[in-house]
């Protein structure tokens, strides 16, 4: 399975997506360290463009095909980003599940963006200003939406296993 997690910065898509992957013992494979290896590397300064998304789905195929769950977790902003991780899915065969991750709760989610750390050397991350201005297309199609606004991480991924779990009945798998 390919559990596809979006969102703004800030609305808490590496807590879920790393304490998703224990939970299932599924591969994270997340867009900001592979575009900062990239960076490392000399091949590429910030922004990035769509070269760490490329890369992103070319890993999470491969493991798709080795039969493992891939968590790809990037902020998925465009339709054809998010149209390019389905289509990764239907390659590899397997059911592709879309999550877009948000906070309704705008002083919480301004505080969350000001105060988190960085976890990967030299990443830069966007101010307030910046999620706010950044490009973010809405969704139009069904999805899963998990508002991580009020609850704590634990509180979150048992949100979306609920939704995961239903899915999979859905889906027969």
């Amino acid at each position: 399975m390919l559990i596809i997690i979006g969102g703004l910065p800030g609305t808490g898509k590496t807590t879920l997506s790393r304490l998703l992957a224990a939970r299932l013992g599924a591969v994270h494979l997340r867009v900001d360290t592979i575009e900062q290896a990239l960076v490392r590397s000399g091949l590429a300064q910030h922004p990035v463009g769509p070269a760490g998304y490329a890369v992103g789905y070319a890993l999470a195929e491969e493991h798709l095909r080795q039969g493992l769950t891939v968590i790809a977790e990037s902020v998925n902003p465009l339709a054809v980003t998010r149209d390019s991780w389905r289509d990764v899915g239907v390659r590899a065969g397997v059911a592709a599940i879309e999550v877009e991750l948000t906070c309704s709760d705008p002083a919480e989610h301004r505080h969350r963006v000001t105060s988190r750390s960085i976890d990967i050397p030299d990443l830069p991350l966007p101010d307030w200003q910046q999620v706010l201005n950044g490009e973010y297309e809405a969704w139009d199609r069904e999805h899963v939406t998990v508002d991580t606004a009020g609850d704590g991480p634990q509180d979150s991924m048992n949100s979306l296993l609920q939704h995961l779990d239903r899915l999979r009945l859905t889906l027969g798998r």
